[in-house]
């Protein structure tokens, strides 16, 4: 098998203690995860068959190791000769944009979020295995359902494999020190808290760059928790509203306590920032502490034990207003082997392939399909909780309208994080921004 990683997103051997083997142990027990008895679907895989899968890099250690561990065992298993790239997030885009245009190249991309509504005629269905895996793990959240199946059909073009969501991670000496117990849950509270820590010398810092998971993340919650949307649920843009210049407004606001340099953070750059003691308060998967965990650097140990998690504020939202951005598996059409990249997705989703990855990932991508939420290991840190139920969320990319490659574009361009970078730095008025922005979505959905 070949593996290939861009380093650039990689935290360094430092920051994840030079890892080579699975951390926590807590894949030994898959017995917790209820199965019902359903007859996977019929794929003969196809005589000579080879894969070529395309993902993204890795955040911690262990999504590397155990899947790297799992695609030996479908080899193992099956006789299919297996390739495996590991791609920058930000390269991850570009490159599945050449395979889907010249119809060369992988078999499988592992993209993120909407990647397969851009897509959508040159990839293989995926009723089968999603019906089936569906059927045997307890159902799909909501979530996975939104990613995985054409608007409103029960077709589905892609397998959800988790979702990266980023809560409140912080200092939970720092924050104590500035006199919270907890992260307050209203806007104006929240505001004060990152006034405090950025006078006692522990700014917070949120990407308004380019940050696939970050950027998109940290924009989309200010939106959702004013109650503002990019679409209605009709597919009409709804971007311009009071909801939305409040949001504007409010992370004006908040820019100014944080960190210098978060205009061109990328997805690596909180991680870097929190470990190294520069900022108290990020929104971030579950990465930073599990670097710091497992760091044998007893500095990093230290900043894991006082490092906690929490929902992002609710703000106006009666719903955590976070998502989580889909690990989201394709098939294309191009490959000469499609039953054996199906069975291998099916492969990758079983228990005693999955159990393993998820909980040694420790929550980094969350489950899609509902019966791993019973795993144990989701309650035996409570630092981990906050992830369990990523993927049951009403927010997605494009909320509240349709997902499709309108929607995809939007985000993959960056429009809502250039539209609130711009009045944070006080560029253009929120009002500019907001009829800018507009002007952009609607040349994308235009041309859908």
């Amino acid at each position: 098998m070949s593996i290939t990683r861009r380093d650039s997103l990689a935290l360094g051997v430092a920051a994840i203690g030079g890892s080579s083997a699975p951390l926590f142990g807590a894949h030994a027990a898959v017995t917790d995860v209820p199965m019902a008895d359903v007859k996977p679907p019929n794929l003969p895989i196809e005589k000579g068959a080879s894969l070529h899968v395309l993902r993204p890099a890795k955040f911690v250690a262990a999504d590397e190791v155990v899947f790297k561990a799992n695609v030996e065992k479908f080899t193992a298993a099956t006789g299919v000769q297996m390739k495996v790239d590991w791609v920058s997030w930000e390269d991850l885009g570009p490159q599945t944009a050449v395979i889907a245009n010249t119809g060369a190249g992988a078999d499988i991309v592992i993209g993120f979020s909407s990647s397969p509504f851009i897509y959508t005629s040159k990839i293989v269905d995926m009723t089968d295995v999603a019906t089936y895996l569906g059927a045997k793990y307890g159902g799909w959240y909501d979530l996975a359902t939104t990613y995985g199946t054409k608007w409103k059909t029960k077709e589905w073009i892609s397998i959800p494999m988790g979702g990266g969501t980023g809560p409140t991670v912080y200092r939970t000496s720092w924050v104590r020190d500035a006199g919270y117990d907890k992260i307050p849950n209203d806007h104006e509270g929240f505001l004060l808290l990152c006034e405090k820590l950025q006078k006692m010398g522990h700014p917070c810092g949120f990407s308004l760059g380019h940050a696939v998971g970050d950027g998109n993340g940290f924009v989309s919650w200010a939106l959702w928790s004013h109650n503002a949307r990019m679409i209605d649920p009709d597919g009409r843009v709804a971007i311009e509203s009071k909801e939305t210049i409040a949001a504007l407004k409010y992370v004006a606001r908040l820019y100014k306590t944080m960190i210098p340099g978060t205009l061109t953070w990328l997805d690596v750059s909180n991680n870097q920032a929190y470990l190294a003691g520069q900022i108290g308060l990020t929104f971030n998967g579950i990465s930073i502490y599990y670097a710091a965990k497992n760091s044998s650097d007893p500095a990093q140990k230290a900043i894991a034990a006082d490092t906690s998690h929490q929902l992002a504020p609710f703000g106006l939202s009666k719903r955590a207003p976070q998502s989580a951005t889909p690990l989201n598996a394709m098939v294309f059409k191009h490959s000469k082997y499609p039953n054996a990249a199906k069975e291998f997705i099916r492969f990758m989703m079983e228990a005693d392939q999955y159990g393993p990855w998820l909980s040694e990932c420790l929550g980094y991508w969350c489950n899609p399909l509902k019966a791993y939420s019973q795993m144990k290991f989701w309650d035996a840190d409570p630092a981990v909780k906050p992830f369990a139920g990523a993927m049951d969320t009403p927010f997605y990319d494009g909320y509240a309208g349709p997902v499709s490659a309108a929607s995809a574009a939007v985000t993959a361009n960056y429009t809502l994080v250039d539209m609130f970078a711009s009045v944070a730095t006080g560029t253009v008025t929120p009002e500019a921004a907001v009829k800018q922005a507009a002007r952009q979505i609607q040349r994308y959905y235009k041309g859908a």
